[in-house]
């Protein structure tokens, strides 16, 4: 709660996982309710019913095809690859975030596409892409005009 305290109100917004967590739905309530206080974005990962009732988008993980039941709220999705990039540009992703961009702990050993492989896979996508994985300001800025923005995990944990 408190990296979503820290969000600039108004320009941010919120992939709520938690999958296995308990209490999962309470939590998720809590999340909403700070998240419109502040005006950020809330999607959901993977579970449009809790979306829909919290009045959140919902969050396609890689691979996992769009449904018709999604129209009419926003839709992020996440690529990993050319194929799931094809498959976000084609559904109704709102905006897509490809990672991992970096080396990440959240997922180790998984191969980082770095800056140039990153803006060739983006620039099949015709809605926004954020850069996800090992971003920091300091690598951010490698990426250009072709990044929509950033997606945080490690860099907004407080642990």
């Amino acid at each position: 709660m408190a990296a979503i305290a820290a969000l600039p109100r108004g320009i941010s917004g919120v992939v709520f996982r938690h999958d296995d967590a308990p209490g999962r739905a309470a939590l998720a309530r809590q999340v909403a309710a700070l998240c419109r206080s502040r005006r950020i974005a809330l999607v959901i990962a993977g579970d449009w019913r809790l979306a829909a009732a919290l009045g959140a988008g919902v969050h396609l993980r890689g691979g996992v095809p769009p449904r018709a039941r999604y129209r009419g709220v926003v839709n992020t999705a996440s690529a990993h690859d050319c194929g799931q990039m094809i498959a976000a540009r084609g559904g109704l992703a709102s905006l897509v975030f490809l990672s991992p961009a970096f080396a990440t702990a959240s997922h180790p050993g998984a191969g980082a596409l770095g800056p140039v492989r990153w803006a060739a896979l983006a620039r099949r996508c015709r809605v926004p892409v954020l850069a996800l994985g090992g971003v920091t300001g300091a690598v951010g800025r490698r990426f250009g005009a072709g990044c929509g923005g950033f997606g945080a995990i490690e860099a907004l944990s407080s642990e």
